[in-house]
């Protein structure tokens, strides 16, 4: 498809839905922004532009026209009130701290040090590779600079030590290691409300339309139950499942201790950085007991993280990834907030609700974690999903369940987000990096999604008849 195409046709649905006649007991106003709001996703999906333009614009536009408020000033705050959103900050924070572990060079070694420990078979490689994304998953609130930027460069290279190629014998230990990456990513963008960056624009949403608040401590030890479990077995279920021809490797420690003398000692930057980023942790976790918001916390260790020269603020205001991140998810809170606004969420799950209502409430809830986990086979971005579907279903969700369900449940739907990446070649950011290395067929990627999604799925349905 070329990128005018992709131009087109975000313009021409939101044309489409905006001409049709409004729908009974949805205002003008509603039916026109839920027509930008799905150009927007549309675009988020093919993206022919980049994202925050595409965010952007749609702000804009709704303001522009006065779709949200009652005047130009409610208009103009409600555009712009995403930039003053706390954990659009700490997102923002959080990627510096990324660019530590990569500048430092410490998440480098940690995965180099793992792969001497646990490398001498290949079930042990696979370990080694899962547990340096699990070491650097509370720090990376991007796993595509975690999977592709950190652990990529170094797994590539074990499989052509024992020539498994693309072109030959990939089976033999080069598919094994990209599926057990790229599955692990997904275990541990879950297992961590900063592994992920739509995590933290999930916990904004669900604060804004549900006002439940979802904090650090909160999301780690109520799906820590079932991802810890799952991320010590996705290396076993790979070997069961996708099992590799080779499965001893003992050049992989050899090559892993000459890389790590090349680097040499531990730096002075890599202890520091080591040392902030577990400040950081700590002030997580423990945040609400000793009075320190999180944003506050990431705010204050970036600034440390400068004033030591782990990073310049030169690599701050140059980081071109950060900055769009941070434009991109402001808007898209700003978009699903205005959904909320213009009244067209109460519309719409009012809508929804009445094909549920009369239903058991367990079985409610269940049945909306399913289809918010599988509804992402339609969507090649977990942001454009999130923004999308988690405001409504959690509309829906309010309509029929008891208030005591709301939190258990909002805790489902956030921590399915980083499952739900392994369903397809494209769901999620690392995906695209670990399917082009040419290891593992379209067709296999896709039946080794649907086995690990169904597992992955029915981890979160057992932990949703515990907890709801």
């Amino acid at each position: 498809m070329s990128n005018n195409m992709k131009m087109a046709i975000p313009i021409i649905i939101a044309i489409i839905v905006a001409v049709l006649p409004t729908p009974e007991g949805l205002s003008v106003n509603a039916h026109y922004f839920f027509a930008v709001f799905l150009g927007v996703i549309v675009g988020l999906i093919l993206e022919p532009i980049p994202p925050a333009l595409i965010g952007l614009t749609g702000v804009a536009f709704c303001a522009t026209f006065g779709l949200v408020g009652d005047s130009a000033k409610a208009a103009r705050s409600w555009a712009l009130s995403g930039f003053s959103n706390g954990v659009i900050w700490l997102i923002f924070a959080a990627f510096m701290f990324a660019l530590g572990y990569k500048k430092s060079g410490l998440g480098k070694r940690i995965a180099l040090l793992l792969v001497k420990k646990l490398g001498k078979t290949t079930l042990g490689l696979g370990y080694a590779v899962a547990f340096a994304d699990g070491i650097l998953a509370p720090f990376m609130p991007s796993n595509t600079a975690r999977s592709a930027g950190t652990i990529f460069p170094i797994a590539i290279n074990i499989p052509q030590m024992f020539n498994s190629t693309p072109d030959n014998e990939p089976r033999k230990i080069g598919s094994y290691i990209s599926w057990v990456a790229i599955a692990a990513t997904c275990v541990t963008s879950s297992m961590f409300l900063t592994a992920l960056a739509p995590n933290l624009l999930a916990v904004s949403l669900v604060e804004k339309n549900a006002g439940i608040i979802i904090e650090w401590g909160t999301w780690f030890s109520t799906l820590a139950a079932i991802m810890i479990p799952l991320f010590l077995l996705v290396p076993f279920l790979a070997y069961v499942v996708y099992p590799p021809e080779q499965k001893t490797s003992p050049e992989a420690p050899a090559w892993a201790a000459k890389e790590l003398e090349k680097m040499g000692s531990i730096s002075k930057k890599e202890i520091l950085m080591l040392c902030f980023g577990i400040l950081a942790l700590v002030m997580w976790i423990f945040g609400k007991q000793i009075g320190v918001n999180g944003t506050t916390a990431a705010i204050a260790v970036l600034c440390l993280l400068v004033l030591t020269n782990v990073i310049s603020w030169e690599d701050v205001i140059t980081n071109k990834g950060a900055f769009n991140v941070f434009i991109w998810f402001a808007t898209l809170v700003a978009m699903a907030s205005g959904l909320k606004k213009v009244g067209f969420l109460k519309w719409a799950a009012g809508l929804i609700s009445g094909g549920l209502a009369g239903m058991d409430p367990i079985t409610i809830a269940i049945l909306l974690v399913i289809l918010f986990f599988l509804f992402h086979y339609l969507f090649a971005s977990v942001t454009a999903h999130t923004v999308a579907l988690l405001p409504l279903f959690l509309g829906v969700a309010a309509n029929l369940l008891p208030t005591t369900m709301m939190q258990p449940l909002a805790l489902l739907f956030v921590g399915s987000l980083g499952l739900m990446g392994i369903l397809t070649p494209y769901a999620t950011g690392p995906s695209p990096i670990w399917y082009g290395a040419g290891y593992i067929s379209q067709a296999k990627w896709w039946t080794l999604g649907a086995i690990f999604g169904a597992i992955y799925l029915a981890a979160l349905v057992i932990l949703g008849y515990v907890i709801l």
